[in-house]
């Protein structure tokens, strides 16, 4: 006899492989999804091996993508977080497979990059935004505005202090433009969580910004809808989801991680400041010591003195 198991508790993370947490969620009851799964490409985590043939690591991925379109609702949406390997593999699997649309293809260009010696140094990962209904989705354009060029660039008073809604353009070549990329563009510019920075964990490598995670889930849910992550890392989809007032559902293989999770998710309320800088363009991210590039700047003597 088949012991019937129980759903999956929301506002919680669970701790075990995705797939079979996965299959234990009921059919079209997420609103958002956000995964940003091992790359291959030989990380050491913690209770997972990043090492998998091509073929391998490609099925799971089918597999565990397959789950995650069945969970979200007729109107949810999906958002992926790649690296180059694969990223175009899954765009096809997510695509011409599962069904998805794929709303746009997004370049978050970070600093902070590993360094290397024969070749251009990694400074992006790609993010896909998928759709289950190309017609029926939440797109929140006034929860993502940002500062227009007239703002940012001319300082025109006439600038609509709203801000404006990112655009849908390619930026070729970053060292054009001398603040980087701007915030108008699909290519996102927000500092890769370093290890000086005040918002880091400390027990995770693969941390991304809050202020990432939260354009997402500003643009892509409303209030009170549900927010999954099916590899947990360090917890901070599911802390900005609780931070912006949503419901949120994790997922996390290593013990030692979810339980560090938990502990993250304690120590914060709903309508909590998102940790690192809304504008990186307009602001230095935060260090354990204060804002460093703040520092020298106040020591550093007028011209016209």
């Amino acid at each position: 006899m088949v012991m019937k198991q129980e759903p999956l508790a929301i506002n919680a993370v669970h701790r075990g492989d995705c797939l079979d947490l996965l299959r234990r969620m009921p059919a079209e009851s997420v609103h958002l999804a956000f995964a940003d799964p091992p790359f291959n490409i030989g990380y050491d985590y913690d209770a997972y091996d990043d090492r998998l043939s091509a073929e391998s690591y490609l099925d799971w991925s089918k597999k565990w993508m397959a789950e995650v379109v069945r969970v979200l609702r007729p109107d949810g949406t999906f958002w992926l977080a790649i690296g180059d390997e694969y990223a175009a593999e899954l765009k096809v699997i997510a695509t011409r497979e599962l069904g998805l649309t794929c709303r746009s293809w997004v370049v978050w260009y970070y600093t902070f990059g590993v360094n290397c010696k024969q070749k251009f140094s990694r400074s992006h990962a790609h993010l896909f935004h998928f759709v289950r209904d190309a017609e029926d989705f939440t797109f929140n354009t006034d929860a993502i505005r940002v500062p227009s060029a007239r703002e940012l660039v001319y300082g025109d008073k006439r600038a609509n202090p709203t801000g404006r809604l990112p655009d849908d353009t390619w930026i070729l070549r970053p060292q054009d433009l001398p603040e980087g990329f701007g915030t108008t563009e699909d290519t996102w510019y927000f500092p890769r969580i370093c290890g000086t920075f005040k918002e880091r964990s400390g027990w995770h490598g693969c941390q991304m910004p809050e202020q990432l995670l939260g354009r997402i889930i500003r643009v892509s849910s409303r209030e009170g809808e549900t927010v999954l992550d099916p590899f947990g890392g360090s917890g901070t989809t599911l802390a900005v989801a609780k931070k912006l007032g949503r419901s949120f559902l994790g997922m996390e293989l290593s013990e030692a991680y979810a339980d560090k999770i938990s502990t993250r998710l304690a120590g914060i309320a709903a309508g909590d400041a998102l940790d690192g800088a809304a504008e990186p363009l307009k602001t230095a991210p935060a260090t354990k010591n204060g804002r460093r590039l703040d520092a020298r700047a106040k020591k550093r003597p007028s011209r016209a003195k």
